[in-house]
């Protein structure tokens, strides 16, 4: 193996350009010497491809705010231009690798596919074409550090064993606030993850991942080996709970692994609409809805403590009159009834490999 092996970087964009510049004005500052980098893009109305081409072009700035405090990880532009490629869909279910490449493609996903199968499908091009050894999958409102990329895959190589590997994730603003290091825990009774926050005691990075129920998908580096034989991500889900499915998938045969010193600002719920300012209906939906699809599936015995949970949630939205939550959770309820939830889970299967051996990335 070289001392770079080739990584792609994969990113998803919904009606998102603006963050999506700014989070490649940073990749595109990477230290790391051997990316490519592939962005999916769910069917946007906002013109979003065009935009990213025109960036790519160099006839389009990122929006950068002149007062923000990561400014310099994004500004001024990286020289321009950047070989671009867009693809269609089919793309990748054509015959292993097919199709021009680029350092920069774009895929038109033709509708929106979700967290899952947006990257579901930036990672099938790279399995068919076998031309890799980690993807890096990154949120699009996100920064990084120039060493970010290269301190995950130094982490994965001294920790063979590992499948998934986390970064240390602040908040954009205030960039010195942490979100998550590395990734979560997971109360099973109550279907509630919990970012691990705060380091204890000799919480070094071992200890750290000892206690990692799984890696938050903000920043999450995965190699071939566990793409291969675990498999794509379960697309039943659509937004929220995506990761620790993959890494309950993976429990026994691969181990998770965080890197310190890969630092990687988010600015938390661009894409997705949730956040601690601001309520999104679809996504209180599909928070509350995938936590019963995983619960059904892997824990259905603390359903019965689930539904109460979501019974008092009911019993307060009632007395405060929040009438969308009230909808939101008739119908999550409604739809289990009907066992809508958690049948056999949605996982494409990878295309096949080149029977070559994997061109260059340069």
């Amino acid at each position: 193996m070289s001392s770079a092996p080739p990584v792609y970087v994969v990113i998803v964009n919904w009606n998102g350009w603006a963050d999506t510049l700014e989070c490649l004005e940073s990749v595109f500052r990477l230290e790391y010497p051997d990316y490519r980098v592939v962005v999916c893009d769910n069917a946007s109305g906002d013109g979003s491809l065009e935009r990213i081409e025109a960036w790519a072009a160099g006839q389009l700035e990122a929006p950068v705010a002149s007062d923000s405090p990561l400014r310099r990880l994004s500004a001024p532009p990286v020289p321009k231009p950047i070989p671009c490629v867009t693809h269609d869909r089919s793309v990748v279910d054509r015959p292993a690798g097919a199709g021009p490449s680029a350092r920069l493609e774009l895929v038109a996903a033709g509708s929106n596919l979700g967290f899952a199968g947006g990257n579901n499908l930036a990672l099938r091009l790279a399995m068919a074409r076998d031309d890799f050894e980690y993807a890096w999958l990154l949120n699009n409102d996100t920064v990084v550090e120039p060493p970010a990329l290269g301190q995950l895959v130094s982490r994965m190589r001294a920790r063979p064993a590992a499948g998934m590997c986390g970064s240390t994730l602040r908040f954009y603003e205030p960039p010195h606030e942490v979100q998550a290091h590395g990734g979560a825990t997971y109360n099973a009774r109550l279907a509630m993850p919990h970012n691990v926050t705060r380091l204890g005691p000799g919480d070094d990075a071992e200890r750290l991942e000892s206690r990692l129920t799984y890696v938050m998908g903000a920043s999450m580096l995965v190699s071939k080996p566990f793409l291969r034989e675990i498999g794509p991500m379960g697309e039943d889900y659509f937004l929220f709970f995506e990761e620790l499915d993959w890494a309950t998938r993976a429990k026994g045969r691969y181990t998770l692994a965080y890197a310190p010193e890969s630092l990687v600002y988010h600015k938390g719920g661009s894409s997705t609409g949730l956040s601690a300012t601001s309520y999104n209906r679809t996504s209180d939906f599909y928070m509350n809805r995938s936590q019963l699809v995983y619960a059904r599936r892997y824990t259905p015995w603390w359903i019965p403590l689930i539904f109460l949970r979501h019974l008092l949630v009911l019993v307060n939205s009632v007395v405060r009159w929040r009438p969308a939550r009230i909808a939101i959770l008739g119908k999550i309820y409604l739809d289990l009834l009907r066992g809508r939830y958690a049948g056999p889970e949605r996982r494409p299967a990878w295309p096949p490999a080149p029977a070559e051996g994997p061109p260059t990335l340069r």
